[in-house]
């Protein structure tokens, strides 16, 4: 009997602790479920294709791409920059033609969306007061970003039809060097076309500031970068990039450049981009994966090819490429997620490290968030928009304070798009609007 006394007390204090543990879950649950839903959660980079943007096919159905707009709803994600995005080509009138008309496609897509298809559920913003007042209207935002200035070819007044459009913000690069300015991917091989910007990208950046859109450095080179920062009067961002000092990929910034964004008053949105996140994890695991994919691939009789393979193809068969390998990715869903449940994939905790690591370098102020999705983007936990609280969620978790939160989420970015926009109409008001053809 003393025995079985001696151990009540024991017990009870187990079942307690047993008790109080899911209580404090709970409780932060319910912190980061109020904390998502009063912030305005921005993702700056959304791939999209057209073919998904028709009466008969579109963003209003759950389709297998990463951000539709029931995936919007279910995840509590607010605003998507939807992505103007053209391959690098041939720098040639043909090139640039062909380019152009790209861009202008993936425009009218987004505006089918926002005007046509579903005027109800999302609206194109403009404005950080846009945004705001969209959201809280109870639709989605979408805003859009043009990923490679190669579209502009040589003739500068683009730049203005592309702000017309709805344009907020433009690299000058993307893989391979444009007629801008030098890519990232020059520093595999050293090689490099103009050594930073070129003259039209130079009077492309003072257009860009002239009108209000924010300049992107995600692709450029690291001395592309460099230039912009010397030569913009306003400050600049990095639509999805992460932290080279985590991950040594060239798609990352150093210390140093983290530095110069620091200084310009810039913000780097840091990229759920698995192997940009973590190279030695990303590789692990898509070897474990790629027999899963490669089986799926055989069932329905398709061929699956390197990456940098798909991006030299046509158009036409790129889209298609991309449509059948997406339908693989659905069909092998269940069984990668077992496989990711069971080993160690890059997941938002990986991702939010890396905001821990900016945040500290550089501070609160210019640090936010981004995805990538539907264009390589995705980790475990946030492999698509459906499961964007899980970010909010590991930032609770690691103490940020709901003012913080909604800095990363979107305030620092739409601060850095504010003060664009006030450098334009200082410009304007100082100088009459000229644009020139360059040649």
């Amino acid at each position: 009997m003393r025995k079985t006394l001696l151990t009540i007390p024991m017990l009870s204090l187990l079942l307690i602790a047993c008790k109080e543990e899911p209580k404090k879950e709970l409780s932060l649950l319910d912190k980061a479920k109020g904390i998502h839903e009063r912030v305005i959660t921005l993702d700056t980079h959304c791939d999209i294709n057209v073919s998904n943007f028709t009466d008969s096919l579109n963003y209003t159905q759950d389709l297998n791409t990463q951000i539709t707009l029931p995936k919007m709803k279910e995840g509590g994600l607010d605003v998507a920059w939807f992505i103007v995005y053209t391959g690098q080509g041939e720098l040639d009138d043909d090139g640039y033609k062909k380019a152009y008309e790209n861009a202008i496609s993936k425009f009218e897509a987004i505006h089918k969306l926002t005007e046509d298809i579903a005027p109800d559920e999302i609206e194109l913003a403009l404005t950080s007061d846009d945004v705001k007042r969209i959201q809280k209207s109870g639709k989605k935002v979408a805003m859009i970003g043009i990923e490679n200035g190669y579209p502009i070819g040589t003739d500068i007044s683009n730049v203005k039809k592309f702000y017309d459009l709805g344009g907020r913000y433009m690299s000058l690069a993307h893989q391979g060097h444009s007629q801008l300015a030098d890519s990232n991917t020059g520093e595999a091989e050293g090689e490099w076309l103009h050594g930073g910007l070129s003259d039209l990208g130079k009077a492309v950046i003072a257009e860009m500031n002239r009108y209000g859109m924010m300049i992107d450095v995600s692709h450029p080179s690291k001395e592309s970068m460099k230039q912009i920062i010397e030569l913009s009067k306003a400050p600049i961002i990095a639509s999805h990039s992460s932290a080279r000092g985590l991950c040594d990929h060239s798609r990352n910034l150093d210390d140093e450049q983290l530095e110069w964004m620091k200084a310009n008053g810039g913000v780097v949105q840091t990229v759920a981009f698995s192997s940009y996140v973590n190279t030695k994890k990303h590789e692990a695991f898509q070897e474990i994966a790629k027999s899963v994919y490669e089986k799926k691939a055989k069932e329905i009789g398709f061929t699956m090819i390197p990456r940098d393979s798909v991006r030299t193809l046509p158009d036409s068969l790129k889209t298609a490429y991309y449509q059948k390998y997406m339908s693989i990715r659905d069909m092998a869903a269940t069984e990668i997620d077992s496989l990711k449940a069971i080993s160690d994939p890059v997941s938002v905790v990986d991702f939010v490290d890396h905001i821990d690591y900016l945040v500290e370098k550089i501070g609160i102020d210019h640090v936010g968030i981004s995805s990538d999705f539907d264009g390589g983007g995705g980790i475990y936990l946030w492999n698509d928009a459906s499961e964007t609280f899980n970010v909010t969620m590991e930032l609770v978790k690691r103490g940020y304070t709901e003012e913080q939160i909604s800095k990363l989420w979107s305030e620092n970015l739409l601060r850095v798009l504010d003060e664009v926009q006030d450098v334009a109409k200082e410009i304007q008001a100082k100088e009459p609007v000229e644009v020139a053809k360059a040649s």
